[in-house]
Formats: structure tokens, sequence, C-alpha cells
């Protein structure tokens, strides 16, 4: 029995509907998120909020019970209680907005209902109280909404804002009797204020959010396409070494029998074989040639900058030709000094082209980023294998910006990774950058079949 896979999704079962309440919440987009207020990311913040909230709901169960209660005649007891039912909304806003604003809304209506046999008992002529939103309930309202718009969608905040008018409308318009101070227009459109409000600043932090998200996913998707890159150049320098073992393989699967007496049937058909697979890998490796090549005809196998003149035939660089590039690079202005440790002896030709462009990437990257410094190229011969150090020394002047695409070091590593070794990079005591890669060693080629001049493409 194998083990359970933590990562793997668990098995879905069967569906049941969700339910009508269900289906509305999440219409109405009553989850909390962690883009709006007062969930900031910042303790202080948090607490602020909570502690200003704390205390405007305490102003309006105590002042505005106590006005409720001068205004409309009614028991204190009583408008205690409906000012703290618009209090007790306030305070759940900030944890469910869409609750709070359904017992904001039934707290005020109740208020103005409790109020209605009072207002039909004035005598006629003078201006009556405030009616059916008083200032506590506005305020209170107001709040929750402002609060409700920051935590749900704007379906949601249209839809409880078409009821709030709905409602104001019915109580005077069509219940309003007595005399009074009409409040419903001024209490819709304070309302309408604060949707507005809240639904502008929950857009905008949803797209800052969204924008680093973007942002997040194009960054990766750079470094993705950035390795992709230099997996690819690699593979295509790589061809070169393999089409000539290929090459050297076909050549003398073809000679084998003229050098032999009588050779037998059998020796024959299998060596006409080999010359034939070989053929075939030959023609599959260009194929997969023509597919990695550059679109730069100047630069087919994406070696350089444009006008470098690279050919698809030229040879692959080695070790041999690691003078050659430390003169050019002395010529373009960077002190070098080279030292070979060890015997020098043969190695495979992935490893020689490997550790060539290591050396090469780490005398670009000081001639970019460390202008007029001092560089050391150690290459060792060590039974094991090949030991490569390039370090150099602090910059004399600044470093003018690089157009480069941060492909050296990730094009180091890669080259490590697929030969088996290791490599650390990373700045030095004094201020420099020291390069350090170690290629496994490997049995080599015998003198007279390691790649020369002439390439097969």
């Amino acid at each position: 029995m194998q083990p359970e896979d933590p990562t793997a999704a668990p098995a879905e079962g069967p569906r049941t509907p969700p339910r009508a309440t269900t289906r509305l919440r999440a219409w109405l987009g009553e989850a909390p998120t962690r883009n709006s207020p007062p969930y900031s990311r910042y303790r202080w913040a948090r607490l602020l909020t909570y502690f200003v909230l704390g205390w405007v709901a305490l102003a309006i169960a105590a002042g505005g019970g106590a006005e409720v209660s001068d205004s409309y005649r009614i028991a204190f007891p009583v408008a205690l209680i409906t000012t703290s039912l618009q209090a007790a909304a306030l305070l759940l806003a900030g944890w469910r907005p869409l609750s709070a604003w359904a017992l904001s809304l039934a707290a005020a209506t109740a208020t103005a209902l409790l109020a209605r046999p009072h207002l039909a008992a004035l005598p006629p002529g003078g201006s009556g109280p405030n009616w059916p939103w008083t200032t506590p309930t506005v305020i209170a309202h107001m709040a929750v909404f402002l609060l409700l718009a920051l935590r749900v969608r704007p379906a949601g905040v249209v839809a409880a804002f078409t009821v709030t008018t709905a409602v104001t409308w019915v109580l005077q318009a069509s219940m309003g009797t007595g005399h009074y101070s009409g409040t419903g227009t001024l209490a819709v459109g304070l309302c309408a204020v604060m949707a507005v409000t809240g639904s502008a600043l929950r857009s905008r932090q949803q797209a800052r959010s969204e924008l680093v998200q973007q942002t997040t996913i194009s960054v990766e998707e750079r470094a993705r396409r950035t390795l992709l890159e230099e997996r690819s150049r690699i593979a295509r320098e790589l061809h070169d070494v393999v089409a000539h073992h290929m090459s050297v393989i076909s050549i003398q699967a073809q000679v084998a029998p003229h050098l032999v007496e009588n050779p037998s049937p059998e020796l024959l058909e299998n060596l006409s074989g080999i010359r034939a697979n070989a053929l075939e890998a030959l023609t599959e490796l260009r194929r997969v040639l023509g597919v990695l090549r550059s679109e730069n005809p100047e630069d087919p196998y994406g070696l350089g900058a444009p006008g470098t003149g690279a050919a698809p035939d030229a040879p692959q660089p080695t070790l041999d030709r690691l003078d050659a590039l430390i003169e050019n690079t002395r010529a373009a202005g960077l002190d070098v000094t080279a030292e070979v440790v060890g015997a020098i002896r043969p190695h495979a030709p992935g490893v020689e082209l490997s550790a060539y462009r290591i050396v090469q990437e780490a005398l670009s990257n000081a001639l970019r980023h460390a202008p007029g410094s001092r560089v050391r190229v150690e290459v060792g011969h060590l039974p094991e294998g090949l030991r490569l150090v390039v370090d150099n020394t602090p910059p004399r002047h600044p470093a003018p910006p690089s157009p480069g695409a941060g492909h050296g070091l990730l094009g180091m590593r890669e080259r490590v990774a697929m030969l088996g070794g290791r490599l650390t990079a990373g700045g030095t005591e004094g201020g420099g950058f020291s390069v350090t890669a170690f290629l496994p060693g490997d049995v080599p080629d015998p003198p007279d079949q390691r790649p020369t001049g002439e390439q097969t493409p």
C-alpha cells in the first residue's frame, strides 16, 4: 500500500447543490478580503480602527438614546435599545458588513416606527423633529455603508443601497404623518457618497494587489524564460561535440572492414548497422539544431552580439583557446593574470567547452561590472577534475548600466549542474567578486579522436 501523497488534491465526491442563502452570500461578496480596511497589514492601524469604531459606537448608543428619547417622547430604555442596536451594527461591520447593514437598517426602521405615534399627535404648524432618520442613525448607517463598500463587491453595494432607498421612501412618503422635518433625501444622499467612496477605495486597492500579483508572475516568467534560453544555448553548443563523435563512429565503422582480411558476413552486417545508426543520429541532430538555431543570421548559435561573425561550421572552443580569450580581454582594458596549476592533460570535449564558457562569462562580467579591476584566472588540473577560479578586485570607477539580461551566472550554474560539478559565486571581503567552479573529470578521448578545426554540422 503506497503512502498517501499530502500534495495530491483530495478526491472529489458527489457535490451537493449550494443553498439559496449560500448563493446569495457568494453573489453579494460577503466573504472578508485582505484588500479592505480595517484589516490592514499593520497591527497599529487595525488597533486604531477598532478604537475609533468603539468610541463612535459608544457615543451613538448613549448620546443617540438621549436624543431619540427627547425628540420622539419615547421611554429612554426603549430608545437606548434601538440606538444600542445601531452601535452594535457599527461594530459588527468590521467583520460581517452585510449583516451589520441589515441590523442598522432594521434598527433605524424600528426607531422611525416607534416615533410615528408621537409625530401624529403634534399640533399643526411649526417644524417637527427630524424623521425618519435621526442624526445618530444617519451617522451610524453612513459608517456601516462605508465599511460595507470596502468589503463587498459593487453588485452587493448597489443592492444594499437600493433596499435602503426603498425603505426610506416607504417610511417618509407612504407612512409619514404629522409634522416633521424630512431627512430621507439627505440620508440617502450621504449613504450614496459613502458607497461610492468605499467602492472606489476597494477598486483601487484591488487594482494595486492585481498589479503586484501580475508583476510577481512577470518576474517568475522572465526567470523561467531566461533559464530556457540559456539551456537552449548550451544545447546548441553541445551539438557540435556530439556530432563530431557520431561522425567519428560512422567513419570508423566504414573503414573497419578494410583493416582485416576476409571479414565475416556477420561483422560486415554489424558494422553496416553501426554506420547506419550513426548517420541516422547525425540526421536527427541536424533537425534539432535547425529548431534551436538563433533567429539572428549573423549569430546562428546565439553565442554573441550581432556582428561577431559566428558561423555554423566554426569549431567549439576548448581550453587551448583560453590564452586568446585572455589576450582579447586585456585588449579591452582589463588587467588579467592567468595561472595554470597541475599537469596539463586533456579532458572530455564537453568539460573543456563548459570550462571555456565559464571563464568567458566571468571575464565578461568583470568587464561590465568592475571596469579597471585586476582579474586573476586560475585553471587547476586536478586528478579528480578541473578547477576554475576567476577573482576580480573592486572597480576603480563606476560601472555603466549593463544592457545584459542576467544570463551569466545562470549559464555557469547550468553548465556545472549538467556535468555534476559545483559552483560558488559571490562578493569578497575587499569588495570584489569571485567565481569558483569544479568540473568532475571524465575519461578523455584519445588524441587522434579529439575535435579539430574541421566540424561536422
